[in-house]
């Protein structure tokens, strides 16, 4: 949900031998959002460090180039 997915990670440092695992899979997001959406949008629950930039529904184009771009991890938008 929002993971560079092209760009390399250094394995070779002491992660490596420490016995560090870094994965990653598919997010159920759509299991989820039914129950959570109305809450983030309250203010119930901070959404927290994920999303670095806010938009309107007119910069949703402008949203999409920043991920794209690598400006933004991922885009907030509010109507």
């Amino acid at each position: 949900m929002g993971v560079p997915h092209h760009a390399a990670i250094d394995l070779s440092g002491t992660h490596f031998y420490r016995n560090i695992i870094i994965t990653g899979g598919p997010a159920p997001t759509r299991a989820y959002i039914d129950d959570l959406l109305p809450d983030v949008m309250q203010g119930r629950i901070q959404p927290g460090r994920v999303f670095d930039r806010t938009v309107d529904l007119e910069g949703v184009p402008d949203g999409y180039r920043a991920m794209n771009d690598r400006e933004a991890l991922k885009v907030m938008v509010r109507p």
